[in-house]
């Protein structure tokens, strides 16, 4: 009776989230987010949710994934080119059902990298100056669209390059520039 009393003391703390080990507001922007995508891909697609399913399409989901979100994929382990397998830390929990918050809270405890990355600002075309940001910022905006700038040597380049295929992939931003 003594041992069920003190499993159950054992558990019940357990289940009670720690004193301040909760995330805050803004942190594991990419890993919160990246994994509530993949959740809900999972739940629309009628997922089993077994461990091993998860794992599959996780590492399927990471071989799409760019940028910052590429890079989480890395820290867990989904990548081919990943030292580290920390894929079971997602897996298992959401294979439970666990809130994407929690694991986050978890991957922290054994990789605070992972809380560490932030998505880039997006710039909003329609009213950014071109000819003042960075070359660095200017090549950002060209990969993003998947294209690039063959033949580029000055500022000018990229900006004609940008301004030439901003209707094809932000027409909103390029009907309302007036620089156009």
């Amino acid at each position: 009776m003594l041992r069920l009393a003190g499993f159950s003391v054992a558990l019940a703390l357990a289940l009670l989230p720690g004193g301040g080990e909760a995330l805050k507001e803004g942190e594991c922007e990419v890993c919160v987010s990246f994994l509530d995508k993949f959740y809900q891909s999972l739940k629309d697609g009628g997922s089993s949710f077994s461990s091993a399913d998860i794992e599959k399409a996780l590492t399927k989901s990471c071989s799409e994934a760019k940028g910052k979100e590429n890079r989480f994929c890395y820290y867990i382990g989904a990548t081919s080119d990943a030292a580290t397998k920390i894929i079971n830390e997602v897996s298992k929990p959401l294979s439970y059902h666990v809130p994407v918050e929690k694991i986050c809270e978890k991957l922290k405890k054994k990789d605070s990298q992972i809380c560490e990355l932030k998505y880039d600002k997006q710039l909003d075309l329609s009213t950014v100056d071109l000819k003042k940001l960075k070359v660095k910022d200017l090549k950002k905006i060209l990969e993003e669209w998947g294209e690039s700038c063959k033949g580029c040597a000055e500022k000018s380049d990229f900006i004609r390059k940008i301004t030439e295929l901003m209707p094809k992939y932000a027409p909103a931003a390029a009907g309302a520039r007036t620089d156009l």
